[in-house]
């Protein structure tokens, strides 16, 4: 009995299980360097999200009481009245020009008086980590260095700052503006972005015959796909900003006045990245209507159902899983684009809220990296608390994507 290919095939299995131990530990050490990376960015971000700060206000505000009256306590016309008194006639003007006191909350005007009066403003800053490791060496340095400072254990992200608006003061400014801003312009682009890519998607991989039309329709859209997103911004200041600015400045229902119609709006902001997102939809939309099995269509067909009750009967709900994980990764991408939106005109700076499509905007990854190009230290603080908020606005859009994503899976 010739033994020779057993012993060949023991040492095959030994070089097998050797191979296999080597990328098995190579898998690992990829993940460990992954979750490492991960806990790095966190800690980072942490870190710079809490922590003992040192403040000190230009204006004490007990002394800005009027008639006996705190400035808490003050209704919204005293409020206006101290604003009034204490800065210039030019300043007070230029905010009734941007916004109307008469339109402005009483919680606004009170933010305005901290804003332009009090000033408060931060002369040291410890990160979180310091913080908790030598609290003693940081009181005792405050109580040397800024013997006039207020010291307190900040959270710099918390109701206050997601409530504020936009200010020049790191202690007083807010994410509220921008937080609006993202919202409205992601519900632009889901709302313009979703319908096409699947409704394309379907005729692409339903109805469309294989000619070298179609084929180059879908090379293109594998294309667009990788084209960086500064170009779809540039695209988008094209169409929508410029050749349809009346009808996304608002100008065409009478929303403004025609002749100071600006289309560096909301509504092109999200229409821009609905551009940029739809082929990663199409294309994802595509993968998930080609998994359906070709026997549950030949069944609606041999049950007699038309092309289009076997679509959407069959086809698109057991495609829907697969659609809305594409649409997850697609929104991922548009919520935390900044350079088309920097293209089409979104402010670095705005004090008001948006309350239409045909607004002027800002949004959270903006406004981040406004705050992380100043040269002050407490706005790189701030632009950590933004990024937390940024990233509990995106969990959560991606949480609802899961749910409904589960709610509608089928198995077969």
């Amino acid at each position: 009995m010739n033994r020779k290919p057993v012993f060949q095939f023991k040492d095959n299995l030994a070089s097998r299980n050797r191979s296999g131990l080597t990328w098995r530990l190579v898998f690992q050490a990829s993940t460990i360097v992954g979750i490492l990376a991960l806990t790095a960015l966190l800690f980072n971000i942490l870190n710079q999200t809490f922590g003992y700060t040192a403040y000190e206000a230009r204006v004490d505000p007990d002394s800005l009481a009027l008639n006996g009256v705190s400035l808490e306590e003050q209704t919204k016309a005293q409020l206006i009245q101290v604003l009034q008194t204490r800065i210039s006639s030019g300043a007070f003007n230029k905010l009734e020009k941007d916004k109307p006191f008469a339109e402005r909350s009483r919680q606004e005007v009170y933010d305005l008086i901290y804003d332009r009066v009090v000033k408060y403003k931060a002369v040291a800053i410890w990160p979180l980590w310091d913080s908790l490791m030598r609290p003693a060496e940081i009181k005792q340095t405050v109580a040397q260095d800024f013997p006039t400072a207020k010291l307190g254990f900040v959270s710099w992200i918390s109701a206050d700052f997601l409530r504020r608006q936009q200010s020049s003061d790191p202690v007083l400014a807010g994410v509220r503006t921008a937080l609006l801003g993202s919202l409205w312009t992601i519900a632009i682009t889901i709302l313009a972005a979703f319908p096409l890519g699947v409704g394309a998607a379907i005729y692409l991989e339903e109805y469309a015959s294989d000619n070298w039309l179609n084929r180059l329709i879908r090379t293109n859209i594998n294309n667009l796909a990788g084209v960086p997103s500064i170009i779809y911004g540039i695209l988008g200041l094209a169409i929508f900003v410029r050749t349809l600015e009346k009808v996304t400045s608002g100008a065409l229902f009478g929303f403004v006045d025609p002749t100071t119609a600006n289309g560096r709006t909301i509504l092109s902001a999200g229409l821009t990245l609905a551009l940029l997102v739809l082929p990663l939809i199409i294309i994802n939309a595509q993968e998930a209507i080609r998994a359906v099995p070709v026997s549950l269509r030949r069944a609606s067909y041999g049950l007699g159902a038309t092309k289009w009750q076997t679509v959407w009967a069959h086809v698109l709900p057991n495609a829907l899983p697969g659609i809305l994980t594409g649409a997850i990764l697609a929104i991922s991408r548009a919520i935390g684009e900044t350079a088309p939106l920097v293209v089409i005109g979104a402010s670095t700076y705005i004090t008001f809220d948006p309350n239409s499509p045909f607004s002027k905007f800002t949004t959270l990854p903006i406004q981040i990296y406004q705050w992380t190009s100043r040269p002050q230290d407490e706005f790189r603080f701030l632009a950590a608390a933004a990024i937390l908020v940024l990233l509990a606005l995106l969990l959560s859009l991606n949480a609802v994507a899961v749910l409904l994503r589960n709610r509608f899976s089928r198995r077969w």
